[in-house]
């Protein structure tokens, strides 16, 4: 059992590491979100696999959300993990990762939605989905991280009901655990800016629950989480991170295949995010990269944060030296034979 770093007076002491956290002053590098996004494989040979060294994990989608549509889509209710699923932003197809050998010791994080369905997820309705999701984790022998409900406090786009939210994510976990699924993290995550500790707190599962937190950093993310985990004694996962550049609601061109705009995002975006994660690195033991042009995608073509982003690291030479140079620092795990033995897991 690993001891973690001695904790700030007056916060919950963290004295053993959490489930796969990997060891002090260690990073795990996961990149998403889609099968181009992260490439590497047979039928996607343009994404960040295929430029830069396979990361440490990949980022993948799924639902507990049957019959809902999205962008001429209509869900059967775990899509993306055994087939592939495109809801208007990228092919997703988590068992894709599984069989290729690019990422054969590659982690998993896996966000599972279930906007719309809380409610159903809370009173049983959906336990043939979550004991399906429960078998194809285990059967996948890798340590997977699972987003249950994924920034549960962006209302404006995933509306959840507290209590239905709370309810549904202790029924997962009892499940889970009836079936000893016992590969698997549970994180947490918030949208990243906006919600204060008092509502942290107030849709917080439970620490007996939770084995990280998570939060989204994109424009101006706040730390809000980040005090909330100290507080908690639970490591953070950064699960999904892309480069928006704004100044308070006014967001600007961020594409990085423009030589001056991605000087600026480096300057800006960049180095704030990997002062972020050396400031922190008590707490924050993982991030997502998000390498995709999200412009292009017809679910962010007219929103207006992401309209203007292209994130992919590869178009840029600038950035992709800078990204290669960080990336080789000995913080940063590597999907090594012996990287999910070198995790907690307790």
């Amino acid at each position: 059992m690993g001891l973690a770093v001695q904790s700030i007076s007056g916060q919950k002491s963290k004295t053993n590491l959490a489930k796969f956290e990997p060891p002090n002053g260690k990073c795990l590098v996961f990149v998403g979100q889609d099968l181009g996004a992260t490439g590497g494989l047979d039928n996607y040979s343009n994404g960040y696999s295929d430029f830069f060294d396979t990361p440490s994990g990949v980022t993948v989608y799924t639902n507990l959300s049957p019959g809902d549509e999205s962008f001429g889509y209509f869900n059967k209710g775990l899509d993306g993990l055994k087939t592939m699923a495109n809801w208007g932003a990228g092919d997703s197809w988590a068992q894709n990762y599984i069989d290729d050998t690019t990422y054969a010791h590659s982690l998993m994080a896996i966000g599972l939605s279930m906007v719309n369905h809380e409610k159903k997820v809370a009173k049983g309705e959906h336990d043939d989905l979550i004991k399906e999701l429960g078998s194809w984790i285990k059967s996948t022998g890798r340590p997977i991280f699972l987003r249950i409900g994924y920034e549960f406090d962006g209302w404006d786009w995933n509306h959840y009901k507290r209590k239905h939210y709370l309810n549904a994510w202790k029924r997962i976990h009892a499940i889970f655990e009836a079936m000893e699924v016992n590969n698997v993290a549970l994180v947490w995550q918030s949208k990243g800016t906006g919600s204060d500790q008092a509502v942290l707190e107030d849709w917080y599962p439970g620490d007996a629950i939770v084995d990280w937190c998570g939060y989204s950093y994109f424009g101006n993310p706040d730390e809000e989480m980040i005090t909330f985990a100290r507080k908690h004694g639970k490591p953070v996962f950064i699960a999904e991170a892309s480069p928006v550049l704004q100044t308070d609601n006014v967001y600007f061109d961020s594409d990085l295949k423009k030589e001056a705009v991605a000087k600026r995002a480096w300057q800006n975006w960049f180095v704030p995010f990997f002062r972020t994660l050396n400031e922190h690195q008590d707490v924050i033991k993982a991030f997502s990269y998000i390498n995709v042009n999200w412009s292009i995608q017809p679910m962010w073509i007219t929103n207006p944060v992401f309209q203007k982003v292209d994130s992919r690291i590869q178009v840029s030479d600038f950035i992709s030296e800078k990204w290669k140079a960080e990336m080789a620092k000995a913080r940063y795990l590597k999907p090594t034979t012996d990287l999910w033995s070198r995790l907690e897991n307790k």
